[in-house]
């Protein structure tokens, strides 16, 4: 960074006047992690051929089937918060795309299941193996201390950026 945009993102533009340049340091590396995902999710989505949805979808997919449980049409629904008829769509894209494939309820014949396919459990793991590897291995690194400070600190960094949305609608917290 150099001294003169240093100087900028400590300028309090987004802070209010008299907070520590530590206190900021910290909310500034915050979305600069967040700028880092965003870009490492809009990577994965472009080298998968999928959009943000699509990508929710096929994780909650993968983490169901690795849990052991079935996933209905309408699970998908309420998860990702969209109408039945987005899901159909949904569901047909992933579905031609080769990422999940409907199959019959095994207890409810009138009811579906959506799985995902085992070369996109592969797909995902190739391009984000790494990565979750990398990670894994920092936060393994850290002592147990230090680990129950960032898991604090992240609930409460979330419990804020949540609050402030709840009462505000109209306020990006970013």
């Amino acid at each position: 960074m150099t001294p003169q945009r240093d100087e900028f993102s400590r300028s309090g533009y987004w802070y209010p006047e008299g907070d520590s340049a530590q206190t900021i340091d910290v909310l500034n590396m915050l979305r600069r992690y967040r700028a880092a995902e965003t870009a490492m999710r809009a990577r994965t989505r472009a080298s998968m051929g999928m959009n943000e949805t699509d990508l929710m979808a096929l994780r909650f997919l993968l983490h169901e089937q690795r849990a052991g449980r079935l996933v209905r049409p309408i699970d998908l629904s309420r998860v990702l918060d969209i109408s039945t008829a987005s899901t159909t769509t949904l569901i047909d894209r992933l579905e031609r795309d080769g990422h999940a494939r409907r199959e019959a309820h095994p207890t409810d014949r009138r009811a579906g299941v959506v799985v995902p396919t085992d070369s996109s459990d592969e797909e995902v793991q190739a391009t984000l193996g790494a990565m979750h590897r990398r990670m894994l291995a920092y936060v393994d690194s850290l002592s147990d201390h230090d680990r129950a400070v960032v898991t604090r600190f992240l609930a409460g960094m979330s419990s804020a950026v949540e609050e402030a949305s709840d009462r505000d609608p109209g306020v990006d917290p970013s």
